[in-house]
C-alpha cells in the first residue's frame, strides 16, 4: 500500500466534499463571493470547485447519504454563518462516516493499485 487510508481521505476525500458543498451552496442561489464568505475560503477557490479543477476524483454525489449530511450542513451554514473550525469539523465527520462505511474502497484502490479491497477491511474496522 503506498497510499493509506488517512492520505487517500486527506488528498482526495476532503477536497471532494468541499467541492460538492461548494455546489450545494452555489444552487442555493449564492454567488460564488457569498459562498467564500461562509466557508471561509477564496472565492477563487470557489471557482477552481465549481469548474471541477479541485476535489473532482470522488464523486460524492452518487452516496445519498452522505449528499444528505452535506444539504444539512449547507442549510446550518447559511443560517448560523459558523467558524471555519466548525465547518472543518463536520467534513471531517463525513470523511469519516464515508471510509467507514467503505465508499473509499474502490477510489483508494484505482490511486493505489496494490490495495485490494476484498482484503483490506481497515476503514471498516476502524470507522465502521
Amino acid at each position: 500500500m503506498r497510499i493509506n487510508a488517512f492520505e487517500a481521505a486527506a488528498k482526495y476525500v476532503y477536497p471532494s466534499l468541499r467541492r460538492r458543498l461548494v455546489e450545494i451552496l452555489y444552487k442555493k442561489g449564492l454567488t460564488q463571493v457569498q459562498v467564500a464568505e461562509l466557508l471561509h475560503i477564496t472565492q477563487s477557490a470557489v471557482s477552481r470547485y465549481l469548474k471541477m479543477d479541485r476535489g473532482a476524483l470522488v464523486e460524492v454525489e452518487k452516496f445519498r447519504d452522505i449528499e444528505e449530511k452535506l444539504e444539512a450542513l449547507a442549510n446550518e451554514i447559511i443560517k448560523k454563518k459558523p467558524d471555519e473550525y466548525y465547518i472543518h469539523s463536520e467534513l471531517v465527520k463525513i470523511a469519516l462516516k464515508m471510509l467507514g462505511k467503505g465508499y473509499v474502497c474502490s477510489f483508494h484502490s484505482k490511486v493505489d493499485p496494490e490495495v485490494d479491497p476484498a482484503m483490506c477491511n481497515i476503514c471498516l474496522d476502524i470507522f465502521g
